[in-house]
């Protein structure tokens, strides 16, 4: 099954593109460029759309935004190309990358994503020498470090919600449209309303 994987939800987007497990090429860029990045995975692995089985898409958390842009690539192409999506966690992406690791992603406005939640950095309970991943682990580093926690340096490939991990992960594959965003607090837009 080829599958082409991508996730647009943190600073850092990824796209793989991987055949019954082998990864014949994956890209770390913006999301902004998630459209030229699937060109040239295809082109660079010699096939094309039209031999891609299915697609799997991270859903979130992260950027409202960078989720959207996720979600209405895979949709769009899904439909273009009649094939099903397969939604995968952020978070769970991310921790497929270092078994064991809790994956904090940075929500802004003084708070991050963990699984389940979106919490204060200051409120997340973190065991001593628990491995912490994810940008929101490298922006809280030193709140976390006091804490007892392990946080790899900066540049460490483990911050990044790969998308190899994502086809990996992908299982449940679906109409696209049945595919939804994990948003784990609202939008800024929907606070406002009474």
């Amino acid at each position: 099954m080829l599958i082409l994987a991508f996730d647009t939800a943190t600073d850092i987007a990824t796209s793989a593109l991987v055949s019954d497990g082998e990864i014949l090429g994956e890209r770390t860029s913006r999301a902004v460029t998630l459209l030229e990045d699937v060109d040239a995975l295809l082109r660079q692995a010699g096939t094309h759309t039209r031999e891609v089985d299915a697609l799997a898409v991270g859903i979130g958390p992260g950027s409202f935004t960078g989720v959207r842009i996720g979600l209405s690539t895979a949709r769009g192409l899904a439909l273009a190309l009649g094939v099903p999506v397969a939604g995968i966690s952020t978070l769970d992406a991310l921790e497929a990358g270092a078994p064991g690791a809790l994956a904090v992603i940075d929500a802004r406005r003084h708070e991050v994503f963990v699984p389940g939640r979106a919490l204060a950095p200051a409120a997340l309970v973190v065991e001593p020498g628990r491995l912490c991943i994810g940008n929101g682990a490298v922006r809280y580093r030193d709140m976390f470090e006091a804490k007892g926690a392990e946080i790899p340096p900066d540049g460490d490939d483990r911050h990044v919600p790969r998308a190899r991990f994502h086809a990996q992960l992908a299982r449940d594959f679906r109409p696209a449209e049945e595919v939804e965003p994990l948003y784990l607090r609202l939008p800024d837009a929907d606070k406002t309303r009474s």
